[in-house]
């Protein structure tokens, strides 16, 4: 004779029980058991079914830097020279790394670190994307640099930016001019 087997919605997909005190995510309508999805958001917080994204993302970036913006009208970018430009310095001073990052206790070394954008609105909108990652804390983290195999530093975390004013990959500045910009959606135009 046939095993019975649950019903699948009424099946959690964490424990693989009968779902006790149903808790349906409100953007994807996946459905557990509350303490289940509740335990599981803790870790993550994302479905365990399809990823969906609950909550907003923060990264270990030091807590204590700074991010300072200028406008130069004189500085021109390759590709954009019918505007100027804005300046961005991030600015960090010494700290102690946190449980979040690789060394607890460990100290690392202050930083300041410089990058372009034109002055049009495709580069005023990354630059609004760019504070959002900043006060999330996602545009840096503490680790080992790329550049000069130095531990315990704070190092970018893969969220390009224009680092040089003549582009170039050999001083980590990007290529620009038309068809390829490290930000999305920008033109040569504007």
């Amino acid at each position: 004779q046939p095993v019975a087997r649950e019903e699948p919605d009424r099946q959690c997909p964490i424990c693989l029980g009968e779902i006790q005190k149903m808790k349906t995510l409100e953007k994807c309508r996946h459905s557990f058991c509350e303490d289940c999805i509740t335990r599981a958001l803790q870790v993550k917080t994302a479905c365990p079914m399809c990823g969906r994204f609950y909550g907003q993302l923060v990264g270990n970036q030091p807590p204590n830097g700074r991010m300072l913006v200028t406008r130069d009208a004189g500085l021109l970018l390759p590709g954009y020279e019918k505007f100027g430009t804005i300046i961005i310095q991030y600015v960090f001073p010494p700290g102690v790394q946190g449980v979040e990052h690789p060394n607890p206790g460990v100290r690392y070394p202050g930083t300041t670190r410089v990058a372009y954008l034109p002055d049009c609105p495709e580069g005023n909108k990354v630059l609004g994307l760019f504070r959002k990652a900043f006060d999330q804390r996602l545009t840096f983290t503490v680790g080992t640099s790329m550049t000069t195999g130095r531990a315990n530093v704070i190092t970018w975390n893969d969220i390009h930016h224009k680092t040089n004013c003549t582009g170039g990959p050999q001083l980590y500045g990007q290529v620009m001019g038309r068809g390829y910009h490290p930000w999305q959606g920008c033109v040569g135009s504007c």
